[in-house]
């Protein structure tokens, strides 16, 4: 099973989820710089994805841009058969400063949750997927890299 979203709450994500609407978004370029403080590269604590953050119209959202062989099998497995480029956070809105509510999806799933973004320092951000509109969360601290790891 995947390692890096939620493992410990799989078999719930399962059971019941958040309804969530699917937009089409566009990978940002590249080369895009960072303007604001939660766009750029982050990686997840497993070390299996790492996922560029940046704009999607008037919100925030994340395309995985790197995942070691365990992850992209997963995702297979989930009915993902191209891991990379694969929109990870969708349309989340502000909040408040800091603080960021939209859509994750979880590749290995297929499916799509309520979740929080909270950025926890200048390079560190916690990602938390709820079910239950909400009420039963789980949660991980990614940390911003510099540079995507290489196959």
């Amino acid at each position: 099973m995947l390692k890096y979203l939620f493992l410990a709450m799989a078999g719930m994500f399962a059971a019941t989820a958040h309804p969530a609407v699917a937009q089409s978004q566009s990978q940002p370029a590249a080369a895009t710089p960072a303007t604001h403080p939660i766009y750029g590269v982050w990686m997840n604590p497993y070390k299996s994805v790492a996922v560029r953050t940046g704009p999607c119209g008037d919100r925030l959202c994340g395309w995985i841009v790197w995942a070691n062989d365990e992850a992209q099998s997963d995702a297979r497995d989930g009915g993902v058969t191209k891991l990379i480029g694969t929109a990870l956070l969708e349309n989340y809105r502000s909040d408040k400063p800091g603080n960021w509510s939209g859509t994750v999806f979880v590749p290995d799933m297929g499916r799509r949750f309520y979740s929080i973004i909270q950025q926890i320092g200048p390079n560190d951000m916690k990602v938390k997927g709820c079910i239950l509109g909400g009420l039963i969360c789980k949660s991980q601290v990614w940390h911003r890299i510099a540079d995507v790891p290489h196959a």
